[in-house]
């Protein structure tokens, strides 16, 4: 029996309306992702590489078209059964970390948890396993001011996988760290990818953040190139 793809788009539109223009985002796009895979996707700005991680993730909508991810078809979905899925099955980690300024590393890691019924004790051990996989168990209390631009996003990727999701989404993740910082984070999802054989979808210019995906798509002006 196959098994299906963690993710799937089949001809999804997406157009944005500004005054009386309307401005095409994407064009009949399609995308099967395979349970555990780790694809890379590559192309310039204002592709429409981040719109298609908003939409595998619920937080925008196709104009036309049909969405699946980790078993449900995203497209169709109320916001608050969205915001339920989310919290169980994506990790998303930004470019540009997202996190609060007012609140630790753990209170930013420990976010969100806030939506599952588990125990203030049970989010605690979860938050600090997730800080120690990524090499700050000893930053916990740490403000954002008062980490690296690496560590801060390590403590994004942390937040991200706290929750133990199906689907990991990186919005060009390496975007604003120095070539060694870069490199680190990298090593992180290639070991979500290979020891958790967590599914990945990476948007990334960067061609030296494409290399650690097992695949890679091309993407221009709305669609494959």
């Amino acid at each position: 029996m196959t098994t299906p793809p963690m993710i799937e788009c089949c001809h999804v539109t997406k157009s944005y309306v500004r005054g009386d223009q309307e401005i095409p985002v994407l064009q009949n796009f399609n995308l099967s992702v395979p349970v555990g895979q780790f694809l890379a996707i590559m192309g310039p700005s204002g592709s429409g590489k981040t719109t298609i991680l908003n939409l595998i993730a619920g937080l925008d909508r196709p104009t036309d078209g049909t969405i699946r991810a980790a078993g449900i078809e995203v497209s169709q979905q109320r916001e608050t059964d969205l915001a339920r899925w989310r919290a169980r099955h994506v990790g998303f980690i930004f470019q540009f970390y997202n996190l609060i300024p007012v609140l630790t590393a753990a209170e930013n890691v420990e976010l969100p948890l806030l939506l599952t019924p588990l125990s203030k004790q049970e989010r605690a051990k979860r938050v600090r396993a997730a800080l120690e996989l990524v090499g700050l168990g000893d930053r916990l209390h740490h403000y954002p001011r008062q980490l690296s631009g690496g560590q801060e996003q390590r403590v994004g990727i942390a937040r991200a996988i706290v929750g133990d999701p199906t689907i990991f989404l990186a919005d060009e993740p390496t975007g604003n760290l120095d070539r060694d910082a870069a490199e680190s984070v990298m090593m992180l999802l290639r070991r979500l990818h290979q020891e958790l054989h967590k599914t990945i979808v990476m948007v990334t210019h960067d061609p030296r953040a494409a290399e650690y995906a097992q695949d890679i798509l091309h993407f221009d002006k709305g669609k494959e190139a």
